[in-house]
């Protein structure tokens, strides 16, 4: 089966929501320093285009779990790949994603961060797929709402493929 990419949203329209969450972000954290928790891989490209735009101090760590392997479906079962590298202690933690789909994965992985002792903890996301919620996720910071299609660009992934897209787009599939 062949793939076909059909534009969601332009890059000009992610470069602009980007800064609009930027300018929120700097805005409810004036005066304290931000830390970026970026959920590998695909968080990489939102969380570095997000960095640039905020105006408060920023610190930056990485964690990468999975939850899809080859497929365009969660499977449901949530694994640790890489864990972080700093204490989380006292800190205002912000995790920063790509895509909350089913929610499975970020509602385990901020439970783990929220047992780490954090001062404050919230999830920002490019992408929202509340269609296909199963498990309620906090969601504070929302780039896009986006119907229940897989997606790919941005950072997102398609079997590891079409990651350095620099739009959203919708996989579809053709025979």
């Amino acid at each position: 089966m062949k793939e076909h990419i059909r534009v969601l949203k332009t890059e000009e329209e992610v470069d602009a929501k980007i800064q609009e969450i930027g300018d929120r972000i700097s805005k409810e954290y004036a005066g304290k320093t931000v830390h970026l928790v970026c959920v590998l891989k695909g968080g990489s490209f939102f969380m570095c285009e997000l960095a640039k735009r905020i105006t408060v101090p920023v610190t930056l760590d990485f964690m990468s779990v999975s939850s899809y392997g080859g497929d365009t479906r969660s499977s449901g079962i949530v694994k640790i790949v890489k864990d972080l590298d700093e204490p989380l202690k006292d800190r205002d933690v912000l995790v920063v994603e790509d895509i909350v789909d089913s929610g499975r994965t970020l509602s385990y992985l901020m439970e783990l961060l929220k047992n780490r002792g954090p001062a404050s903890l919230k999830l920002c996301t490019l992408l929202d797929k509340p269609d296909r919620r199963v498990v309620d996720v906090k969601v504070d910071y929302t780039g896009f709402e986006i119907p229940d299609v897989f997606v790919v660009g941005y950072g997102l992934d398609y079997d590891q493929k079409y990651r350095n897209l620099p739009y959203i787009g919708a996989v579809e599939f053709e025979d």
